[in-house]
């Protein structure tokens, strides 16, 4: 599964962390950091995160 972050829209909430930690995850700076490549068995949680999102920046591409 690709997943799509809009990096310049993402306020660094953390929503998705908790969501889909396996994917999403914040730096030592507070700034998201995400496998854009996520395997299928996290898809739940990667559209949990993405309906999470304040700002809606997580896009499931495939």
């Amino acid at each position: 599964m690709i997943v799509s972050v809009d990096l310049g829209v993402c306020q660094n909430y953390g929503q998705c962390v908790f969501a889909a930690p396996e994917v999403f995850d914040l730096d030592d700076n507070a700034e998201l950091v995400y496998q854009a490549e996520a395997p299928e068995s996290t898809r739940g949680a990667v559209e949990a995160a993405a309906i999470a999102c304040p700002v809606q920046a997580i896009k499931i591409v495939s």
